[in-house]
């Protein structure tokens, strides 16, 4: 992911088995992770049983914040892809039923929004 692109607060890809190293501490035994994301300090884990995000808080990231989110709870979604000119794409997660997107994430043209969208529908669409 490149600096411009992380500093616009665009996600990139990250391998799994590095988030699996990472964050093991978060993961019930049955639980394998599928697809990350990495803004300049946050993480968002599509898992096969949850979406995880991690929020790193404060000037030193020394305050984490990590939110699951069941799949089951997971009401709708919704992508943008970019266009010729823009620079990144975008998701929308509505939990229940609220009537905003609970979770928006932007990503960068290096990250496939369809790939996410697939993992996504795979697990919230039963």
């Amino acid at each position: 992911m490149g600096l411009f692109s992380g500093l616009l607060g665009n996600a990139g890809t990250v391998e799994p088995e590095k988030l699996q190293q990472e964050y093991e501490q978060l993961l019930t035994e049955s639980e394998d992770i599928e697809i990350g994301f990495k803004l300049v300090r946050d993480v968002f884990i599509f898992t096969n049983k949850r979406l995880i995000l991690v929020n790193k808080q404060g000037l030193t990231g020394n305050k984490v914040e990590y939110l699951s989110v069941s799949y089951g709870s997971i009401s709708r979604f919704s992508i943008e892809s970019s266009g010729h000119f823009d620079l990144e794409a975008e998701l929308k997660i509505w939990i229940s039923s609220e009537q905003h997107p609970s979770i928006t994430r932007q990503f960068s043209k290096k990250v496939n929004i369809y790939d996410v969208q697939k993992v996504l529908a795979k697990y919230a669409l039963g």
